[in-house]
């Protein structure tokens, strides 16, 4: 006998509907809700943020398909010297790490991986060696950080607290089926996530 998992997901991602003029969450509530998508354990609001801890690679994907070209941004925190802020832009909406070696459908994009070590934003494998790097800045406990993601054409490009980070100019970029849906990711320290706006560009 099967039994299913309380985050397992029942509906397929193509069914999702497209975002609109604006999407915003402000998290302001009890439970995550109905608009994300929980591929396993870990996640939970608390006092108004969207908190996930020891997720190892299950990101939180929200049901609704991102535009070709957008504008993403939300306000990021860790508790933990280690850093280690992640989302995943243009991602198939529902896939997670089955095995501790984790390769994405979407664009990684972390701020202090690797022990607060690196940032980076990778295409589909955070480990590639074709991924974009950068050493410093660091993330500081506590700290709240805005995040900017945006994507016009095949130029990708991140910045925080509006200062530019890093970008990728892919010449076969990730788009359309499979590669719609945003989602904040978490490897093992507790991170917070808050105030998501995606606008259409």
């Amino acid at each position: 006998m099967v039994l299913a998992l309380p985050w397992a997901a029942c509906d397929p991602p193509r069914r999702a509907p497209a975002i609109g003029d604006r999407f915003t969450d402000d998290f302001e509530r009890a439970d995550i809700g109905p608009e994300w998508r929980e591929t396993g354990p870990g996640w939970r609001i608390a006092n108004g943020s969207l908190v996930g801890q020891g997720v190892r690679n299950h990101p939180l994907w929200l049901r609704r398909r991102l535009p070709r070209n957008a504008h993403i941004a939300f306000d990021a925190w860790s508790e933990s010297p280690n850093g280690d802020l992640k989302c995943e832009v243009y991602g198939d909406g529902e896939s997670f790490a089955r095995q501790a070696s984790y390769t994405a459908t979407s664009y990684v994009i972390i701020f202090g991986g690797w022990f607060n070590s690196l940032n980076v934003i990778a295409r589909m494998d955070e480990h590639a060696p074709d991924r974009r790097v950068r050493r410093g800045p660091r993330v500081e406990v506590n700290r709240h950080y805005r995040f900017d993601i945006e994507r016009r054409g095949n130029l990708l490009k991140w910045s925080i607290d509006g200062q530019p980070m890093l970008e990728w100019d892919d010449p076969d970029p990730l788009a359309g089926p499979g590669h719609e849906f945003f989602a904040f990711n978490d490897w093992d320290v507790r991170v917070h996530f808050d105030n998501l706006v995606i606008t259409p560009l």
